[in-house]
């Protein structure tokens, strides 16, 4: 029997779109995003109505009917914190994801598939599977040192819960029996410990806490960022800016991008060492604090994301860390294929859709 499944996952800039019969993937791309289209839209969710029109226009080219679809799965977003799993995108969410806990093209994903699933004119499905906003943190986590100021949970959900799932197969044991590290290494970086199926503990990957990455600046100096904040030299919007996008290395190298950045150390650039190294040793350190969460019985620390592709930064976080657990590494995201295995799931009833209250 034929079951089509359309996933959509947004991107900085661009969205990767697929479609599968059952577990069959037959249709991948990446659909890029005039940058200058997307300036003109002072929110990420203004953007829904631009990115749906291009997904539509692609699947056309494509001889790819959009009525055929029986479930349509978009990456989740920033809305109120919520268990992992399988969510129908409803009016709740929809209502939510306008007003974010922050700007994130995850965002979109919800609304489009929403959106699109309307225009089938057919029972379709419209589902989000383990958004960023995910929160199963043990209530010991969540202190901070300032009540009005709580640790938040936003990470890299479906990433790091698919690739911990591959480690428990390959161990023969199921996801709820291990505790594992995961690191997915993008341009945020979250780390999160998961224990027994949950994850209880994670730095805020987004504009919180944890190490830097390419592009945000992850914990600082508290008191100095204070001090920065009423310097009179920036306003609010710039601060974030400098937190959420020009942070990391692009804040002291000026650039993203870790292929540019290993060339330069190649030829000699001591400084781009330093910095690309201090990245790695944070994300060390970060997963050597949540060994003790485990009180030291870790199956596997996990490295997964698009840095992962880099021998240098894998080889430079597992000399410091292998002593805890074996290190593994699951290059690249596997987001859409998660996706599009939760979207079988829902329609041969194997899993439960929860509701977004």
């Amino acid at each position: 029997m034929d079951r089509f499944i359309l996933v959509i996952n947004p991107g900085s800039t661009s969205t990767k779109i697929a479609v599968y019969n059952n577990r069959k993937n037959f249709f991948l791309i990446t659909v890029r995003h005039d940058k200058g289209e997307l300036s003109k839209f002072s929110r990420i969710y203004d953007q829904y109505e631009y990115r749906k029109k291009a997904i539509k226009e692609t699947l056309e080219k494509a001889d790819i009917d959009l009525k055929k679809m029986d479930v349509i799965v978009g990456r989740g977003g920033l809305f109120k914190p919520i268990d992992g799993g399988v969510y129908k995108v409803n009016d709740a969410m929809l209502r939510d994801v306008q007003n974010p806990l922050g700007e994130h093209e995850s965002n979109l994903g919800g609304v489009i598939a929403y959106e699109l699933a309307k225009e089938t004119g057919r029972n379709t499905q419209a589902i989000i599977v383990d958004p960023t906003c995910v929160d199963e943190m043990d209530d010991i986590a969540r202190i901070s040192g300032m009540p009005e100021l709580p640790r938040k949970s936003l990470m890299h959900t479906l990433n790091q819960r698919a690739v911990a799932r591959k480690f428990a197969k390959e161990l023969n044991k199921n996801y709820d029996e291990i505790n594992v590290i995961v690191a997915h290494l993008g341009r945020g970086i979250s780390i999160g410990a998961h224990c027994k199926g949950r994850i209880i503990d994670v730095n805020n990957g987004l504009n919180g806490d944890g190490p830097f990455s390419p592009e945000r600046s992850g914990g600082l100096p508290v008191g100095q960022l204070v001090d920065l904040c009423f310097s009179g030299k920036y306003t609010r919007d710039e601060i974030m800016r400098k937190i959420q996008g020009n942070g990391g290395l692009f804040a002291y190298l000026g650039t993203y991008d870790a292929i540019e950045i290993e060339e330069r150390i190649d030829n000699g650039d001591d400084n781009a060492r330093l910095v690309y190294s201090a990245m790695c040793y944070q994300v060390a350190k970060e997963i050597g604090s949540l060994g003790t969460v485990f009180y030291g019985e870790v199956d596997g620390i996990l490295l997964t994301g698009g840095l992962a592709y880099s021998k240098m930064i894998v080889d430079c976080i597992t000399e410091r860390v292998s002593h805890i657990a074996p290190v593994k590494t699951y290059p690249g995201e596997g987001e859409m294929e998660s996706l599009a295995l939760n979207g079988f799931l829902v329609l041969t009833n194997e899993i439960e859709v929860k509701e977004y209250v």
